[in-house]
């Protein structure tokens, strides 16, 4: 017979042990962080991730997002962002552009030509809206690519129709920047 203390202290082991991989998530993320030049912070309501980078780079990661930094030159500085979940905004100034910079996603790769934009992924399908400057997107199957300037978003899916630059609705641009308390 388990006593009523006893069993509480094996639920408490059990959920402390539950939690232990999001520690450690959260300190790898940290640690690849500061391996690639940046700086993790939380920040805002509702709270997210703010990688502040080199060069004034800045990734923010709404909660619960899937995602990875990459640095192909080994400079310990992103160039990428691989993202597989949810939405990051990212804010490149001018001294960013340089070694120029993207995110990728299982449908599609948005690169940076210009400053401040927004990667939205949820089951097959990638929304990449602009908020200031240009950003050109293509399918990650494919070279084909459409450029977007301010207040304008594409949305990719799976298949090869040609990507379609619309003007988004002031409610959606809104609803998506509301997600990083903007």
């Amino acid at each position: 017979m388990v006593s009523r203390r006893s069993g509480r202290r094996a639920a408490f082991a059990a959920a402390v042990r539950s939690l232990l991989p999001l520690f450690a998530c959260v300190l790898a993320d940290e640690a690849l962080a500061q391996q690639n030049g940046c700086v993790l912070q939380t920040a805002g309501s509702p709270q997210r991730q703010v990688l502040r980078c080199r060069d004034g780079l800045t990734i923010e990661a709404e909660p619960g997002s899937t995602f990875s930094l990459v640095d192909r030159n080994r400079d310990a500085a992103p160039d990428a962002v691989n993202l597989q979940n949810r939405a990051i905004l990212i804010d490149a100034p001018p001294a960013a552009l340089r070694q120029g910079f993207q995110v990728q996603t299982p449908q599609a790769i948005a690169a940076v030509r210009g400053t401040q934009w927004v990667v939205d992924v949820s089951p097959g399908k990638t929304a990449v809206f602009v908020v200031n400057g240009r950003v050109s997107v293509r399918r990650a199957t494919n070279t084909r690519s459409v450029n977007l300037g301010p207040g304008e978003g594409v949305d990719v899916e799976p298949g090869t129709a040609p990507l379609v630059v619309r003007r988004w609705p002031a409610a959606r641009a809104a609803a998506l920047l509301a997600r990083f308390g903007r």
